[in-house]
């Protein structure tokens, strides 16, 4: 698998690969960043890399007006899950892969913001997040998206009816971050502080549930990815 090429479209320079760096890299990828801020994802070819990530941020898919960036990024995202090539959506990428499989993305009924377990949900193949049963993963969202049409449901939360989906073995969207490194999260918190003190949301308690949590989904998050890794159909 050497010479593989995994581009990571971030939208923010903490919102990164995090636990997901190292399975990458030992599955034979190279790893581009292309950061949105400073080229163009229209000037991409969207069948160009072996696997597509497109990460998270703090934008939403309906802000199209103000950031241009979304309306590049949902057409190069078509073209790719129209040809049924690799990609990983997180968060703000999982709801840009909803948009561009024609699925509604819109403001959720609260900010999911903190760490708790998902409800996995019955599939009829292996549930690929199933590493993560009982795992208190990482949420930080607005938004949410009606499941697309010829996806597969794979999780839940009580305030989140779509936490994930899958589109066959190549496609997989999770509104939930599985790839955040403890090392890091005070990025996160320092990044998005003024959205945090808008919603009344105790950085404190997201450190200390960090201290408690992030270890474990590390661990499970990078075997979840491994596993999807190595099922991939080229």
């Amino acid at each position: 698998m050497m010479g593989r090429i995994v581009q990571a479209i971030r939208h923010i320079g903490f919102e990164d690969l995090g636990s997901f760096t190292e399975p990458l890299r030992k599955a034979g990828y190279d790893i581009e960043y292309v950061d949105v801020a400073e080229r163009d994802p229209s000037t991409l070819d969207p069948l160009g890399a072996d696997l597509l990530v497109v990460l998270g941020g703090p934008i939403g898919v309906y802000d199209h007006d103000a950031y241009p960036v979304v309306t590049h990024e949902i057409s190069l995202l078509r073209a790719r899950l129209t040809a049924d090539r690799p990609t990983l959506g997180i968060c703000l990428g999982a709801q840009l892969m909803a948009a561009a499989l024609g699925a509604r993305v819109y403001p959720g009924p609260t900010k999911e913001i903190g760490w708790s377990a998902l409800d996995l949900s019955d599939t009829a193949t292996p549930n690929p997040l199933a590493m993560l049963q009982d795992v208190p993963v990482l949420h930080w969202h607005g938004d949410t998206f009606d499941l697309p049409e010829g996806s597969t449901l794979l999780a839940s939360t009580p305030h989140c009816a779509n936490q994930a989906f899958s589109r066959g073995p190549n496609v997989l969207g999770l509104q939930f971050h599985p790839e955040v490194l403890g090392a890091r999260f005070e990025h996160w918190l320092l990044g998005h502080a003024n959205e945090l003190a808008t919603a009344g949301i105790d950085p404190v308690t997201l450190r200390r549930d960090a201290g408690r949590h992030a270890r474990r989904l590390e661990q499970a998050g990078a075997a979840l990815f491994t596993d999807w890794l190595t099922g991939l159909t080229r």
